[in-house]
């Protein structure tokens, strides 16, 4: 199991501007290995209870709530990480752990009884507390990402594009999911991760960018189609 907690602050950006970023980023960050020319693919699946609770507790602002989703970076994949971010005041913790393709698959369908075969508590506690509060499948959010990385105070910033969702398949090994954008194709979400305090010169870079910050989630942006017409 992996555990990180840090800060984490969002942006709305221009296409045109984040690929301004990412140019001045290049020349001192590293570069994530798995960039490439267009950054790399990421599909997660969000998990939330029968009355939207997580949902719900984001929008209204709650000091301390979470979301638990699974994620992939490949439908061919043969594992998925299944991840819970909690929000703690100013601090994100993330927990994760790495699931087989056929316990993802379980998870998806409802079935949370694999993970009672994985050693780590976390599985244990993601268990109990799905099971508890009836947690079920409710959006599947994919885009394309690009990520620079820091190794003091383990900065990371990301910006992600091309952001689709599904509220309908849940299958996120499925290579024909039918989405729908969720976000202005024109526009990238920037994030700004770190522990601690962030460094002077990539501050400096990062409020050079034209950017406004927001606080709603990609879950809660695939989700405002749904609720919408389903209310």
């Amino acid at each position: 199991m992996n555990e990180v907690l840090r800060q984490e602050k969002k942006y709305f950006m221009t296409i045109t501007d984040s690929l301004k970023l990412c140019a001045r980023l290049e020349g001192i960050m590293i570069k994530d290995v798995h960039n490439g020319a267009c950054g790399y693919g990421i599909r997660s699946l969000y998990f939330d209870t029968l009355d939207d609770e997580d949902y719900e507790e984001k929008v209204d602002g709650v000091e301390l709530r979470r979301k638990i989703r699974l994620r992939c970076y490949d439908p061919k994949s043969d594992f998925a990480m299944l991840e819970m971010k909690q929000k703690e005041g100013p601090y994100q913790k993330k927990r994760s752990l790495k699931v087989k393709r056929e316990d993802a698959k379980e998870l998806i369908a409802g079935n949370y009884s694999p993970l009672l075969h994985y050693e780590e508590p976390f599985a244990f506690e993601c268990y109990g507390l799905m099971n508890r509060k009836v947690y079920r499948p409710k959006a599947v959010v994919e885009y394309k990402r690009k990520a620079f990385i820091a190794k003091e105070n383990r900065i990371r910033i990301t910006l992600d594009s091309n952001i689709i969702a599904t509220e309908s398949c849940f299958d996120i090994f499925s290579e024909k999911l039918l989405q729908y954008p969720v976000l202005d194709p024109f526009h990238v979400v920037l994030e700004v991760k770190y522990n601690g305090f962030l460094l002077s010169y990539i501050k400096e870079i990062v409020s050079q960018a034209n950017r406004s910050e927001f606080s709603v989630s990609k879950y809660c942006l695939s989700r405002s189609a749904g609720l919408h017409y389903g209310g």
